[in-house]
């Protein structure tokens, strides 16, 4: 073990796990003990470095359970397989910060956790859209220090929402709540940029128009752009839901941000390093009209220098998935993922079936694999 403290739950377990973080709730705790699961996890709330990780796996360790903040790659893969580790969990639906090539080398399974952050994560997404398009967090600070004398017909003037154009990038599931979120509270035409055109997000939108014609309203529109530009050239609120890797590293930059119109809002609740946060520093100081709204951050927990001082930037500390059921959820997937692994059960086959596994009858199986078709993985059909 490391120098670093750890708890231990059901010691007479014979199966060791190690999860680096201790989880919200009681119930992977439950999960992983009913896998004779002897579980160490650890009390730090600052993030371990890759040698504590790997001190922590030590000799002996059948699975372990890790953090998106966490580098797990060659050396704490070999370390894992080294003791006999059979199963890695992320605990997140992204995996950017683990090297799946190298896990499926050594024959492990990669679990993530999808599917129960979806809401949770677009409510945080329009919350910031509306901090920033009302600047809230400004108008809070001048009052509690003591500034305001009274209703005055300029103070902290924002920007309507209202039949405007929103903009999402990435149209998976997040990307799509967003946007239905944004359409039925604000009747905001959408327009979209993905790979692949988003049948779930178009049909949410025309069904809401069709519904605002048949009251004799306005329909709104829904366009797929057929590029970034498009979208940041036309919207007035731009929300980033898309993976981070090398295709979307610094997806918004310089030249792109140039492209917005001038009192737009950027909302990134995907991952930091999607933005150039040097460039959103410098576009931000020279348009104080514009507008950025971010949860994650390039260089975490660090922000940009410059960033903080900046009152057209709305700030706060990767909460985009933090309600109390959502990381409960996250916690019994994770737990699920390394139980049913170590159990010999089977990978669902069916992402949309994750939820099943936070109610009261679970299948006896793994909610989500990432590596499960190339390491062969037996599949509940």
């Amino acid at each position: 073990m490391s120098a670093i403290a750890w708890k231990i739950l059901n010691p007479s377990g014979s199966r060791r796990v190690v999860v680096t973080k201790e989880l919200p709730g009681d119930r992977w705790l439950e999960i992983l003990a009913r896998a004779d699961a002897r579980v160490e996890y650890g009390t730090e709330t600052r993030i371990l470095r890759t040698h504590e990780i790997g001190a922590a796996i030590g000799d002996r360790c059948d699975g372990a359970i890790g953090q998106l903040t966490e580098v797990w790659g060659d050396e704490l893969f070999e370390a894992l397989r080294h003791a006999g580790g059979r199963v890695y969990s992320n605990y997140a639906v992204g995996f950017d910060n683990v090297d799946i090539a190298a896990a499926t080398r050594r024959g492990i399974p990669v679990g993530n956790t999808p599917g129960v952050l979806t809401e949770t994560t677009a409510e945080m997404a329009v919350a910031l859209t509306l901090s920033a398009a009302r600047r809230i967090p400004e108008a809070d600070s001048y009052m509690r220090g003591g500034f305001y004398e009274g209703w005055l017909p300029t103070l902290f003037l924002g920007e309507l929402l209202a039949r405007k154009t929103v903009g999402v990038i990435g149209g998976g599931r997040i990307g799509c709540a967003f946007a239905k979120m944004m359409v039925e509270g604000f009747t905001m035409d959408v327009i979209y940029c993905d790979i692949q055109s988003s049948r779930n997000l178009e049909g949410r939108v025309l069904e809401y128009s069709d519904f605002l014609v048949s009251r004799g309203e306005e329909p709104v529109t829904v366009t797929r752009a057929g590029s970034v530009e498009e979208v940041l050239e036309s919207a007035d609120v731009v929300s980033l839901h898309v993976p981070l890797d090398e295709s979307t590293h610094h997806l918004i930059n310089r030249e792109r941000l140039e492209l917005m119109k001038t009192n737009a809002i950027l909302v990134n609740t995907s991952r930091g390093p999607v933005i150039d946060e040097a460039a959103l520093v410098a576009h931000c100081r020279a348009n104080p009209e514009f507008r950025a709204a971010l949860d994650v951050f390039e260089d975490e927990p660090r922000m940009a220098p410059g960033l903080s001082a900046l009152e057209n930037v709305v700030v706060v500390p990767h909460i985009a998935s933090a309600t109390r059921w959502t990381r409960e959820a996250m916690a019994t997937l994770a737990a699920s993922n390394v139980a049913a692994i170590l159990n010999g059960w089977p990978v669902s086959k069916d992402p949309n079936r994750v939820l099943e596994f936070i109610g009261n009858d679970p299948p006896q199986a793994a909610p989500s694999i990432v590596n499960a078709t190339e390491l062969g993985l037996p599949i509940l059909e």
